[in-house]
């Protein structure tokens, strides 16, 4: 095999040689395409000829290596892909290394948002429920606002509720996907959606639209809705991560995202930023804000979303904790 690596195989050499943690910040800058392609590799390995990995240390480190690995792929994937995306996300990846035939999906994320909308409009709730489960959340929610009011609560609960569906139903629905875009392209169950995807997708849409889907999803099951709810972190929780973390968190951010997303901020958040600040910066911001003037919701929707991908960025990192009102405290 040495001397014929794709270049996904060299890949996945240098990840398992790397170690979890090193993986871990490599995977978190891939897109869900490409840790599928790369994962495939990895969930197939059981050990590492020792010419292979000298041969991929030689080219990616100008190292030679004098021993080969042995790990169990499988294993060492589900651990990365776990504290890299978190669990919800992991499952989902890893099911979709397992089926071999995937291009309907593949298909609809390079679509843009409206066309995938239109689509929806006419497919089942159900059907809808399982093709948004197989887009990346940004995507996901950006199709969610096109659609109307009833066939997007409708599509949510369903994704809710459906948490694992036969391979054959997704390959089935692939196929149909592909004939629809024309495009050339076991029996365990396979995860596809479920609570923590919906959160995810909601995560990414504007307050409206969120509570309203939200609202109606109580009214349907409120069980599963508070399942929803605990799975989500939206920017006022961030009234509640610790000073230390705050402090880092204002490391990362930029003053003009800060700016614009304080102003929909009620005064108990404010402080909770303009405290964890110097008294010199909270000032200079405080001003800044007011001479500003007023700012479109989306913009300050936009910009609190930002920020709250920094935050779950870092706490992923572990350089801070995230948690909303209900969290239990740490002591």
């Amino acid at each position: 095999m040495a001397g014929k690596l794709t270049g996904s195989e060299k890949a996945a050499i240098l990840l398992l040689a790397m170690g979890e943690q090193a993986a871990i910040e490599v995977m978190k800058m891939l897109d869900p395409k490409d840790i599928r392609q790369v994962g495939q590799e990895i969930g197939g390995i059981a050990s590492v000829a020792s010419e292979d990995h000298s041969l991929v240390m030689a080219e990616f480190t100008k190292l030679a290596a004098t021993s080969g690995l042995s790990v169990e792929g499988k294993t060492f994937l589900t651990k990365v892909l776990n504290k890299a995306l978190g669990r919800d996300k992991a499952r989902r990846i890893l099911a979709s290394l397992s089926t071999s035939d995937n291009a309907g999906f593949e298909a609809l994320k390079v679509l843009d948002a409206a066309s995938i909308a239109n689509m929806l409009t006419h497919e089942h709730p159900q059907t809808g429920a399982l093709i948004m489960a197989n887009l990346d959340a940004d995507q996901a929610g950006q199709v969610l606002g096109l659609l109307n009011a009833k066939k997007r609560e409708e599509v949510m609960y369903r994704m809710a509720c459906t948490e694992d569906v036969l391979p054959s139903v997704l390959e089935e629905l692939n196929t149909v996907i592909e004939e629809e875009l024309r495009v050339g392209v076991g029996r365990n169950a396979v995860p596809v959606g479920g609570a923590g995807m919906v959160a995810e997708v909601l995560n990414t849409v504007g307050k409206e639209v969120k509570d309203t889907i939200l609202s109606s999803l109580e009214s349907r099951n409120e069980k599963l809705t508070e399942e929803i709810r605990a799975k989500m972190f939206v920017f006022e929780d961030l009234e509640f991560v610790d000073d230390r973390g705050m402090q880092e968190l204002l490391r990362e951010v930029s003053k003009e995202d800060l700016m614009i997303a304080l102003r929909a901020a009620d005064d108990v958040l404010r402080d909770k930023f303009f405290k964890n600040m110097s008294s010199r910066a909270a000032d200079a911001l405080k001003d800044d804000m007011e001479a500003k003037g007023p700012a479109k919701l989306s913009d300050v929707e936009a910009s609190q979303r930002t920020i709250l991908k920094v935050a779950q960025k870092l706490a992923a990192e572990g350089r801070i904790a995230l948690g909303g009102k209900d969290a239990e405290q740490m002591v």
